[in-house]
């Protein structure tokens, strides 16, 4: 074996270690068809990597009552869309979950966020899209887009999950998208800003 072959070789295990230490490789979702029927379990790193394999996911918009949104920074250590901002919440639901108990789930361990804030979390939306993140991975969802309104917006973020927060006038943001480019918006959220009001 050459040096080249073996550096090669090396960096090839070194990034499968990598992987496999990463809380994703311990992790399932669950495939969908495009009509969101299950298709079974899959490994969360494996439906992240390569061509992906398509699974359900959501993102959870939240409001205060003056109409503002909270966006919200990935944290610099996530895989894929690293300190890019959402909003406000996105993740997977697991088997035998539906998507606003996962939400209210999310929207605790990441914001603080509790029931008691809020009595109208709801499903508003599905579509379906596949991103891929250069050198990383890629998304390819079935993404749920579930809507709340805070009528308490205490809030206690997880360092090792949000980045920072940012509440923005939503209708603003909606019709001015350009504005907020320099923000790095995740490709969900904007889809499903765009989605939105039609």
């Amino acid at each position: 074996m050459s040096s080249e072959d073996a550096a090669a070789t090396g960096d090839a295990a070194g990034q499968a270690a990598t992987d496999a230490d990463h809380e994703n490789a311990l992790q399932d979702v669950i495939a969908v068809d495009p009509d969101d029927v299950e298709q079974g379990t899959v490994n969360r790193l494996d439906a992240h990597t390569g061509d992906g394999i398509r699974h359900r996911a959501f993102t959870c918009l939240v409001y205060d009552t003056d109409g503002r949104i909270l966006l919200a920074q990935r944290a610099p250590t996530k895989r894929l869309w690293d300190a890019h901002w959402d909003g406000t919440v996105a993740s997977h639901p697991v088997e035998g979950q539906s998507q606003e108990d996962a939400t209210e789930q999310r929207l605790e361990e990441e914001l603080g966020i509790t029931p008691d804030q809020y009595d109208d979390l709801r499903v508003t939306d599905k579509f379906e899209y596949k991103r891929y993140y250069p050198n990383e991975g890629v998304e390819w969802e079935v993404c749920s887009v579930l809507k709340v309104t805070l009528d308490d917006t205490s809030l206690d973020p997880d360092e090792e999950e949000i980045g920072g927060m940012l509440w923005v006038d939503y209708e603003h943001l909606h019709e001015n998208p350009s504005l907020y480019r320099q923000l790095r918006l995740c490709p969900w959220f904007e889809i499903a800003m765009r989605r939105d009001f039609s």
